[in-house]
């Protein structure tokens, strides 16, 4: 079962997994297909035909545009935004109301495990890896490898973070979580876990 605020807005058209709740306020969209155990908070946006996975959290009056892409174990910030226009306008060059055929939406992806902090934007088209982590404020404008640490605006590689989160350290030729203890290997600009932690 899942749960849906009286004051949320949900279309009959969206899909709920079990276990998911929409809180106050909330809008989802036609064709929205959201998996087991989601939350989407007070007031947030999910637009029509967003596909979101298992155990994804979308915070208080984050507004994800159609045509996103969210995996399981996401983490959506506060106010962030998720854009779906690479170039836009209210209205033609002949000063006529665009309309929603007048323009072709594109998407952010967010991969697994990923963490969008508070106010953020991704300026679509974006990838975000799985894992990775963005600074609250931050705005992406670039593609984000697994297991990015993104900074500023626009958003740069401040270092790498682990699965639990946490920035990881240098040490002994591996990156290391001080949290868990987990050892990741840098090849260039990625990162990927190592062997012996499997």
């Amino acid at each position: 079962m899942s749960y849906v605020a009286p004051s949320a807005d949900v279309s009959e058209q969206a899909v709920l997994g079990a276990g998911t709740k929409i809180w106050h306020l909330a809008q989802v969209r036609e064709d929205a297909v959201l998996g087991e155990n989601c939350i989407v908070g007070r007031g947030a946006y999910v637009g029509t035909g967003v596909r979101i996975g298992d155990n994804t959290k979308i915070q208080n009056y984050a507004l994800v545009y159609e045509p996103a892409v969210l995996g399981k174990g996401v983490f959506i910030g506060p106010a962030v935004v998720l854009t779906n226009d690479t170039y836009p306008r209210s209205i033609s060059p002949d000063g006529s109301l665009k309309s929603a055929h007048d323009w072709t939406p594109v998407g952010v992806t967010v991969e697994e495990g990923a963490s969008i902090g508070a106010r953020a934007v991704c300026v679509a088209p974006v990838t975000i890896g799985r894992w990775a982590t963005i600074a609250a404020g931050a705005v992406v404008a670039k593609d984000v490898p697994a297991f990015a640490l993104m900074v500023g605006v626009p958003a740069r590689r401040l270092g790498w973070v682990g699965k639990a989160g946490f920035p990881l350290n240098a040490e002994g030729g591996f990156w290391v979580c001080p949290e868990t203890g987990a050892k990741y290997v840098e090849d260039g600009n990625t990162l990927k876990e190592a062997e012996e932690n499997s």
